[in-house]
C-alpha cells in the first residue's frame, strides 16, 4: 500500500486503497459517507419491539466521510479570496520543494501551467467546494478540496498531485 503525504507538512493525506483518478496535476479520490459511533447491540432472543425504549442511552452515531475520517482531515473555512491567496502561497512552496527534489525545469513548468489552469477551474466553482487541511493544521500545507459528483451524493476529494510524496508501507 502507498500512503501519500503532504510534501510540506508531512501529514498523511490519502492512500492508494481509495479509487484515485489522475487528472494531470490533481488526483480526484472517491469517498463515501459512513456511519460511525454507537453500536446497535441487541441481545439474542430479545424482542426489541416489545421492549420500551432505553432512556439511559443516546444515539451517538455520526455520519462522516471515510477519507476525512481515516486521515484526520479537518474542515477549515475559506472564502474565495482567502483560498486564492493560500493556494498561491502553497504553489510557491511546492515549486521550491520540486526544485529541492531535483525535478527538471520542464517538470516544474508543466506543474505551474497545469496548476494554474486547475486553480482557475476550481475558483470558478469555488462555492461548490468544502475545504480541509491535514492533521497538523499547518497553514502552509495543502488545502484539500471536497466536492460531489454529478449525482449530488458521491463525495470526492481533490489533491494537488505534485504536493504529495509517496511512502510505501
Amino acid at each position: 500500500m502507498i500512503i501519500f503525504k503532504d510534501i510540506i507538512t508531512d501529514d498523511e493525506l490519502i492512500s492508494d486503497a481509495y479509487k484515485m483518478q489522475d487528472k494531470g496535476v490533481i488526483f480526484e479520490v472517491d469517498a463515501k459517507r459512513v456511519t460511525k459511533g454507537a453500536d446497535n447491540i441487541q441481545l439474542e432472543g430479545a424482542n426489541p419491539s416489545a421492549e420500551e425504549a432505553d432512556e439511559g442511552t443516546e444515539d451517538t452515531s455520526t455520519t462522516v466521510i471515510d477519507v476525512a475520517d481515516s486521515f484526520r482531515l479537518s474542515p477549515v473555512e475559506f472564502d474565495k479570496k482567502a483560498y486564492t491567496s493560500a493556494v498561491k502561497s502553497y504553489m510557491k512552496c511546492v515549486v521550491t520543494k520540486l526544485k529541492e527534489a531535483g525535478k527538471s525545469e520542464d517538470e516544474i513548468k508543466e506543474f505551474q501551467t497545469g496548476a494554474q489552469a486547475a486553480a482557475k477551474t476550481i475558483l470558478a466553482n469555488f462555492k461548490d467546494y468544502e475545504t480541509y487541511t491535514g492533521e497538523s493544521m499547518n497553514p502552509d500545507g495543502m488545502i484539500v478540496l471536497l466536492n460531489y459528483r454529478e449525482d449530488g451524493i458521491t463525495p470526492y476529494f481533490t489533491f494537488w498531485k505534485h504536493g504529495l510524496k509517496e511512502m510505501k508501507i
